[in-house]
């Protein structure tokens, strides 16, 4: 074996169930998971690197279904507003100011923060995406990328985009993987959309796109074109490959419908902090997984979320579902580890591959340590990851069967040569005034 972790607990989920596994011993060769028995049933000294995970928990590493990383170059200046005007007035002026090695430095900066959350995987949807390529190269880290297109700037880019999709998909000994990203039906026509779907099935790839992000969007899509925003994209022919919807919180019953029918892998990407935070509203994730519809955990951008955390994300889902249905027992912790395991992996497209710790399962593995005073008296280890987990109880991750954070180390990434190469450019990103505006939010 190429890494041994020895006694430590391992989080088990399979059919909604959860149960931990107590003192085993995890063995990693190359990129998998080749063994998970019991603690001193396996002879160290055949380990290139052995670790004690004596109190702590192994869970697979957390996915990131739905998150625009660069973003967080501008957390903190959006704050208190509407959508639109936070679209309007704040962030699509900002993004004005974006140059491509901002995006390098942006995203090494994000991708540092969910090293420390435990977050080994994000279905990234941003622009300059060669350069976040890069980035999550030196990370260590998974990736699916998409270059994000909007309608306005021309059928042209539909090609570049599949361009860079191609050239980088199985890059990084396979950590990454693309996808083609058209922005929303709002902000590309029928003609783009079509597009975008005819080249995702010609390059065997599929399509990250935001649709029906409010009710308020399915409605003025209504309106103007006499079909809900899942409607406009099913009949372009987008669903006709493996999909990640981001949000989908204005889908009408008939859209679910639509979405329990496809034939194509298609899941929505959940992103509750954005959702509290921009009183978007809530998605009933109960009736959404009783359609067969695969929800996975997003954070979305750190300008709407503030933080790239999934543990905060996974929190506010169960308890966003209780509230939302005015019943405690709906969403239970089960179900809640479920969408950030399995189901997240389902959404990002390796639910073969990634969301549990099993025997041939890639090695993306987190150990949480959950001997702190937000855990004790630790009655339920599960209510605690659940309930009481903070991204700083993350001591150690692994990713495709390598080190990249060790005891909070990190082993990939340089704190201080990110930040340094970011200071420089805050004064210039955080111009609003005259900076211009890339796209106008008109649902």
């Amino acid at each position: 074996m190429d890494l041994l972790i020895r006694n430590v607990d391992v989080l088990q989920i399979e059919a909604e169930r959860a149960q931990l596994l107590r003192g085993r011993d995890i063995g990693v060769r190359g990129n998998r998971i080749v063994a998970i028995v019991p603690s001193g049933t396996t002879d160290p000294s055949h380990a290139g690197t052995v670790l004690d995970g004596a109190g702590q928990v192994a869970m697979p590493g957390f996915i990131n279904a739905h998150a625009h990383v660069p973003m967080v170059l501008w957390r903190g200046l959006g704050e208190d507003v509407n959508l639109e005007s936070w679209f309007n007035d704040y962030i699509w002026h900002l993004e004005a100011n974006l140059e491509p090695e901002d995006v390098y430095w942006g995203m090494q900066l994000g991708l540092l923060e969910m090293i420390e959350a435990g977050i080994t995987a994000v279905g990234d949807h941003y622009w300059h995406m060669e350069y976040a390529a890069r980035a999550v190269e030196k990370a260590g880290t998974r990736a699916l990328l998409g270059q994000a297109m909007f309608g306005a700037n021309g059928l042209g880019q539909i090609e570049e985009t599949a361009a860079f999709a191609r050239r980088w998909d199985g890059a990084a000994a396979g950590r990454i993987r693309t996808i083609l990203a058209p922005h929303a039906p709002y902000t590309c026509d029928d003609e783009f959309l079509r597009a975008s779907a005819a080249k995702a099935e010609a390059i065997g790839s599929g399509i990250h796109i935001h649709a029906a992000e409010t009710i308020g969007q399915t409605r003025a899509s209504l309106e103007r074109r006499g079909q809900t925003p899942i409607e406009v994209l099913h009949d372009c022919g987008i669903f006709n490959t493996p999909t990640i919807l981001a949000h989908a919180l204005g889908a009408t019953p008939g859209d679910l419908e639509i979405l329990a029918d496809l034939s194509a892998p298609v899941g929505i990407a959940h992103c509750p902090k954005t959702y509290a935070k921009l009183a978007m509203g809530f998605n009933n994730l109960v009736e959404l997984r009783a359609l067969g519809i695969a929800v996975g955990l997003g954070t979305d951008g750190a300008v709407s979320n503030n933080t790239l955390d999934l543990w905060e994300a996974m929190r506010l889902t169960a308890l966003g579902q209780k509230q939302l249905l005015g019943d405690a027992e709906q969403l239970t912790i089960p179900q809640a580890l479920t969408i950030a395991t399995l189901d997240s992996a389902r959404v990002y497209g390796q639910a073969d591959d990634l969301g549990a710790l099993a025997v041939g399962q890639l090695a993306d593995i987190i150990l949480v340590d959950l001997s702190g005073a937000h855990h004790f008296p630790l009655n339920s280890v599960t209510a605690s990851l659940v309930y009481n987990a903070r991204a700083g109880d993350v001591r150690t991750v692994i990713c495709d069967g390598r080190l990249i954070m060790r005891e909070r180390e990190h082993l990939t990434l340089d704190k201080g040569e990110i930040v340094a190469n970011i200071l420089p450019r805050l004064a210039r990103l955080r111009r609003r005034k005259n900076a211009g505006n890339i796209q106008t939010y008109n649902p």
